[in-house]
């Protein structure tokens, strides 16, 4: 069976997640860091992609970004992935690839869907048990989007731009939301979404997609298919 078609949408923020092979490292030290950094800002300038949020795991990549032209969002990370493994190949003297696969991707609705996979994204060291406050994790956009570091990467998305008139009101508000804890039923949807390649928003807004895409943009339920009975009928 042929696999369906990246979902893509020019405009729209997209959640990526890009894992190692066998969940093995992709970051060894702080250069490792540096360096994917510094080609994803590269890269994503030179396509005109936005990054939202971002956030760097030891074997793993979360990434909010939004691209304003047809076809750039593969083309980032193929170009992306492909420049960061010549790079460690060649400084540690290794061969062989790196990522496993394709990036897995969902398109995110609106309003308190963005804000909620911003605050999904730059809590995975708290969740994963590595730190206990964002604050303490390195390699994130939320010194970014709080306002304690700045960023030439990070551009902040409209919804962000919405929570106060102001950038230390912005900041102090985005802090909140994010330190309130995510809901779970939240969290589910989201990596059902991304693991699926669909839509992470309402129903109004997976219609939305389904009629500008022609195709179905909704979760599947997890599991087998329930067996039929006659008694069903």
């Amino acid at each position: 069976m042929p696999r369906q078609p990246r979902l893509e949408v020019t405009g729209l923020p997209h959640h990526i997640v890009q894992r190692g092979v066998d969940h093995q490292a992709v970051f060894y030290d702080r250069d490792c860091y540096l360096c994917y950094l510094h080609l994803l800002d590269a890269y994503a300038k030179q396509l005109d992609v936005n990054v939202h949020s971002w956030c760097l795991m030891t074997n793993h990549v979360h990434l909010l970004v939004t691209p304003t032209i047809s076809g750039t969002l593969s083309r980032l990370m193929q170009q992306l992935n492909r420049r960061y493994v010549q790079q460690i190949n060649t400084r540690f003297e290794r061969t062989g690839h790196l990522w496993a696969g394709r990036f897995k991707a969902s398109v995110v609705g609106e309003q308190r869907y963005l804000l909620s996979c911003m605050r999904y994204i730059e809590l995975n060291p708290v969740r994963a048990g590595m730190v206990d406050h964002p604050q303490a994790y390195a390699w994130s956009s939320w010194h970014a989007n709080v306002g304690e570091r700045l960023s030439r990467l990070v551009k902040p998305h409209p919804e962000y731009l919405a929570l106060g008139s102001n950038a230390s009101q912005r900041q102090a508000c985005y802090r909140s939301l994010v330190l309130a804890g995510e809901d779970p039923a939240v969290t589910r949807q989201l990596r059902d979404a991304t693991q699926q390649n669909v839509a992470f928003g309402s129903a109004k807004f997976a219609q939305q997609i389904k009629a500008m895409l022609g195709r179905e943009v909704v979760s599947r339920p997890r599991g087998r298919p329930k067996k039929i009975r006659e008694d069903d009928y």
